[in-house]
């Protein structure tokens, strides 16, 4: 793995590209209420990035699998969608939730994130699927210091992760990040015998996106017809939260949490 260390100067050009991706998720919070599209919310991402003078990670970004890039601004994924979801003209309802992750990309720095959005009336089991993943994520920045393993960090996410119930998602797993959106190491939120093998050692100047995925049911998840949405294997709803993170001298800082 090619791991490359940032400077403290270096993590606080990302923190300005998490300060827009934070910006954008706060827009689209705020207007995705029942009766707004996909398509809407989705257009709101790419004129948001545009006026912050910042590139977007997502759109068009390459895919060996369909042969043509990422057609969104933005990954919406609605309910059962896992991750990217792309934008169409399917009309946000009452109790849905909507998963929207956001890259962005400015002066030669990135910032990625993802959080989902409840809308109104939400089935119970539903939020607390989210309000734990959501905790998760929170609990793995929380434990992230210089000197301990990564692998000690994803036991503690999938413990507890395991102990709701939920299928923690194991095709899609988080990232280095630095000039470019994906780098090495790749950051599973599970233990797995990959990971034991070739353990990441936590150190000042890492910085990792942090993503767990959980979904209601199975951890089983599929990709449909058009190459990149993915959903899971029952149906049954999922739920991602991200941060951009770097591990300093002190521990772990998010950088898109916009401060």
């Amino acid at each position: 793995m090619a791991v490359v260390l940032k400077s403290p100067k270096e993590i606080e050009k990302m923190r300005a590209a998490g300060r827009i991706v934070k910006r954008i998720h706060r827009r689209i919070e705020e207007i995705c209420k029942p009766g707004v599209t996909l398509l809407d919310l989705d257009e709101e991402v790419g004129r948001l990035i545009k006026d912050a003078g910042a590139r977007n990670l997502f759109l068009n970004y390459p895919t060996y699998r369909s042969g043509e890039g990422f057609p969104s601004n933005a990954c919406i994924s609605m309910n059962e969608v896992v991750v990217h979801g792309i934008a169409d003209e399917t009309v946000v309802k009452d109790g849905d939730i909507i998963s929207l992750d956001v890259g962005v990309q400015i002066d030669g720095w990135c910032g990625d994130a993802a959080v989902t959005i409840l809308v109104g009336d939400v089935a119970p089991e539903t939020r607390k699927l989210c309000e734990d993943t959501e905790h998760i994520l929170n609990l793995a920045i929380s434990e992230m210091k210089p000197g301990r393993k990564w692998s000690q960090i994803a036991r503690l996410m999938q413990r507890y992760a395991d102990k709701q119930g939920y299928g923690v998602v194991q095709d899609f797993v988080g990232h280095g990040i630095g000039r470019q959106m994906h780098e090495d190491p790749k950051v599973p939120n599970y233990v797995s015998r990959e990971l034991m093998r070739n353990d990441i050692n936590l150190r000042e100047g890492l910085v990792l996106a942090v993503e767990p995925m959980c979904n209601l049911g199975t951890k089983e998840v599929k990709t449909l017809r058009d190459g990149w949405t993915v959903v899971t294997l029952d149906g049954k709803p999922s739920a991602h939260y991200e941060h951009t993170v770097a591990i300093t001298k002190d521990g772990a800082v998010p950088l898109t949490d916009g401060n």
